[in-house]
């Protein structure tokens, strides 16, 4: 057998086995290790990769980066700053028609800037935005999709945790990556607002119980009291972002003194007793771990690739087939978002990109740019079923029978056409991704 049929067997391999259930990291490890000793005839040799690349993998001190924003995102959370972002969202455009839509896009694009992890938007924002938006005459289907929706801003507006683990995977500047995410970040953000005002004038039954705009109630909100609310996240924001952008820290002291400000705002509203503080710590490991041992099975993927030369029989495939750059990547984003209907964003990045960068860089493409396409590609599966895991922590954090599962990807449905469109643009122009680092 060619070492190119075992690369691909191993392929197949791995997506039934994923999809079997089995933990995508133990996987790419297993096929891996198997696969070198297949193609060198050797378990010596496979064992010893094994090794070098688990020691050597995440060896950098940049690695530090991911566990300070994992921390930042939980405790920004348990400061409350998300439901501080949605109510003064909420004041601003109450009497917009969608208003109360409007805000929570606006109130999930300022926590992604502070949070970068679309699961913790669509965590909170379920529990802030789903009950204010039914109390006041929304359909329950449309609240759960702008919730579910606009979640996915988490990962694209910096900082983002799948940025930081492209940037891994490619060898790319974190720090060019997010900067690259600001406008398709805000584009998005924007197009979702402009969405949602066009189906509240145009198509109400869609957005309201009762196909009319309810009238706004209670007291309107002091402006002493909105800037209250908004310093902790101007502080946030200031203090990463700024100072990242600055060229005072690199992304990783970013990472610590996001964790350090959440932390400080956290102790100082009372927010966070020794108990949450140890659950806090203690989920903040577990998701360093997982993240951390997919990155270095998916070293030992890449090396096997690499060995098997997959890579240059695809490029080989591809200048047969007569593909130019355009068109590989129409087929390479149709077929991360069909990997996206069945696993998660972090997986889709470990299997695909070994085999698709090098492909990229033959076509001489900025990986940047690739970056933020394949981010915005990988977001869509969140709200696509089968697996759609933003309609899952949707549902799981609403705990309403009323609303089921099939509402809440209805309900996710033009949010993500909304996000097809702006990734095309994105395609079509990749000067969007990369004005702000030329």
């Amino acid at each position: 057998m060619s070492a190119t049929a075992v690369a691909l067997l191993s392929l197949g391999l791995m997506l039934l086995l994923i999809w079997g259930g089995l933990h995508v990291a133990v996987v790419l490890g297993l096929v891996s290790f198997v696969g070198v000793w297949i193609i060198r005839d050797d378990v010596g040799v496979a064992a010893n990769l094994l090794a070098q690349a688990s020691s050597d993998a995440i060896a950098s001190h940049i690695f530090g980066v991911v566990p300070l924003f994992v921390l930042t995102g939980f405790l920004v959370a348990k400061a409350d700053i998300g439901k501080d972002a949605f109510e003064v969202a909420n004041q601003l455009f109450r009497r917009l028609r969608g208003g109360l839509g409007v805000a929570t896009v606006a109130s999930n694009a300022v926590f992604a800037a502070i949070t970068g992890i679309s699961i913790a938007s669509a965590a909170v924002f379920t529990r802030v935005a789903v009950p204010q938006m039914m109390r006041f005459g929304y359909q329950p289907r449309f609240a759960v999709g702008v919730v579910a929706g606009s979640s996915v801003l988490g990962m694209l507006i910096p900082p983002s945790l799948l940025m930081i683990l492209y940037g891994f995977l490619a060898n790319q500047s974190v720090g060019e990556l997010f900067t690259a995410g600001i406008v398709p970040g805000l584009l998005l953000a924007g197009a979702f607002t402009v969405g949602i005002v066009l189906a509240a004038y145009f198509k109400p039954d869609m957005v309201y119980a009762g196909g009319e705009m309810p009238v706004p109630d209670g007291p309107d909100m002091s402006a002493a009291t909105m800037l209250l609310k908004l310093v902790p996240i101007v502080v946030m924001i200031g203090g990463v972002l700024g100072g990242l952008y600055g060229g005072l820290f690199t992304a990783t002291e970013a990472g610590a003194v996001g964790a350090a400000l959440a932390l400080l705002i956290a102790v100082l509203r009372r927010k966070l007793s020794a108990r949450t503080f140890w659950e806090v710590l203690t989920e903040t490991g577990h998701v360093t771990v997982a993240v951390s041992f997919l990155i270095i099975c998916a070293s030992i993927y890449t090396r096997m690739l690499a060995m098997s030369g997959m890579p240059q029989f695809l490029m080989e495939l591809i200048g047969q087939a007569g593909f130019g750059p355009f068109a590989f990547l129409l087929v390479y984003v149709a077929i991360v978002i069909l990997l996206g209907t069945v696993i998660d964003s972090s997986s889709i990045l470990l299997i695909v990109l070994p085999l698709m960068l090098p492909i990229a860089e033959q076509f001489g493409m900025n990986l940047i740019w690739f970056g933020v396409v394949t981010v915005v590609a990988v977001e869509i599966g969140l709200l696509t079923p089968p697996f759609g895991l933003s309609a899952y922590v949707v549902k799981s954090a609403l705990n309403d029978p009323r609303i089921t599962l099939g509402d809440i990807f209805r309900g996710t449905g033009p949010f993500t056409l909304i996000m097809v469109a702006v990734l095309l643009l994105l395609m079509a122009f990749p000067s969007l991704s990369l004005v702000l680092i030329e």
